[in-house]
């Protein structure tokens, strides 16, 4: 892994200015513009804030370049080496460098790790963390990844954040709210938020208890979007086919959505019975690492956007599909000009299907020019560099 240039908000060019009813903003620096998918939709009056999420920020460390596993009582050296924030910020910068307004609330630890991950989600991805706070004496919990192989391993340590403190307007008013749903552990501000009026995306952990009993996932009842893998919904469901978990997910919640990795995705709207399938992006996975979250990210954009079920889910897999060719969780969320040149490429050489191309070619309405060619070279931010 080469380490270039920090990676900072995805910038496009101005010639973005008016395409498919998308408009630049100026960016944080005040440098360049990205594009707002919402752009079309706002008007005055509009919550401030397009996403709020809470949750746990880890300092990922992630090492790469590894020819197989560490073997025990040996070191291993690796060829490259990337740290950035992870956990809760993974899908954070994923909303952010799709061009959505996104809070976060969390809790920093006050020591150089915490301070690292703080500037690079507020200074370096534009992420409003006024509702976050710095925890003394907490130190912030750190993961080392390390690929090969085409998989990871992951070793983390952290300590248990102390109780949040009462922050007035917490959430905030927001379009939606992002929240990973805890089996048997009911979470009062996602209530709170859909009372309000915020659309609320659900995602879910592994249940290690290993009960899988729906009645666990009480929040649910006030999610528009609930978003498990395959084997999760499955065993929800007691069934045995991700599509029959799907359709029997709709009966709880408005909109349920099945990953289902490499066979893509399926999604079912309980509200108007529509149905939609998409196939997965072929690619080169490297490093897995945050693409759920990236998936769920891209699909949250598509539909505050108000684009069809079919699309939505197109999107949030070719986001998730670009995100797997790098290494590292924040690292690898892809941003428009990624998205831009994806599409410029497979226009251009015959690495992926007719169909594939059909499927995609609603992003002729949306993307400016690719302003560099594909592949795109993302950097990697590490802790030792300082930046003015």
């Amino acid at each position: 892994m080469t380490v270039d240039s920090p990676h900072t908000t995805p910038r496009v060019t101005a010639q973005a200015a008016g395409q498919g009813g998308f408009t630049p903003v100026e960016g944080l620096d005040g440098t360049a513009p990205v594009l707002d998918p919402l752009a079309a939709l706002r008007s005055d009056g509009d919550p401030a804030t397009d996403v709020y999420l809470t949750g746990t920020v880890f300092l990922d460390i992630i090492l790469t370049g590894l020819d197989s596993a560490p073997v025990r009582g040996t070191e291993s050296w690796a060829r490259g080496m990337g740290s950035s924030p992870g956990g809760i910020a993974n899908m954070a910068t994923a909303l952010a460098r799709l061009g959505l307004r996104t809070s976060l609330a969390a809790a920093f630890g006050d020591d150089m790790y915490g301070e690292y991950c703080w500037e690079s989600l507020s200074r370096g991805e534009g992420i409003d963390l006024s509702l976050s706070r710095t925890v003394p004496g907490w130190h912030s919990p750190v993961t080392v990844s390390m690929a090969y192989e085409g998989e990871r391993t992951m070793v983390s340590h952290g300590h248990e954040a102390p109780p949040p403190e009462p922050v007035p307007e917490c959430p905030p008013p927001a379009r939606a709210c992002v929240a990973l749903l805890v089996p048997g552990k009911e979470e009062e501000w996602i209530a709170t938020a859909a009372r309000r009026g915020s659309r609320v995306f659900a995602d879910v952990g592994w249940d290690d208890t290993g009960r899988w009993d729906p009645a666990d996932l009480a929040d649910l009842e006030h999610c528009e979007a609930f978003l498990p893998n395959a084997e999760e919904a499955m065993r929800y469901t007691r069934t045995d086919c991700p599509r029959a978990a799907a359709h029997a997910l709709a009966d709880k919640v408005p909109l349920a959505v099945v990953t289902m990795g490499e066979r893509g995705a399926y999604a079912v709207d309980g509200r108007t019975g529509e149905c939609a399938e998409v196939p997965a992006i072929v690619v080169e996975a490297l490093d897995p690492t945050g693409a759920g979250d990236v998936f769920v990210a891209g699909f949250v954009t598509g539909t505050l956007a108000e684009w069809p079920l079919a699309d939505r889910l197109a999107f949030a897999g070719l986001t998730a599909a670009l995100s797997v060719q790098e290494f590292g969780g924040s690292l690898s969320a892809p941003g428009w000009v990624e998205i831009a040149a994806w599409w410029q490429h497979v226009r251009s050489y015959n690495d992926q299907s007719a169909a594939t191309l059909r499927r995609y070619a609603f992003l002729d309405g949306l993307l400016p020019a690719a302003p560099r060619p594909w592949p795109l070279r993302r950097a990697v931010p590490t802790l030792g560099f300082r930046h003015p």
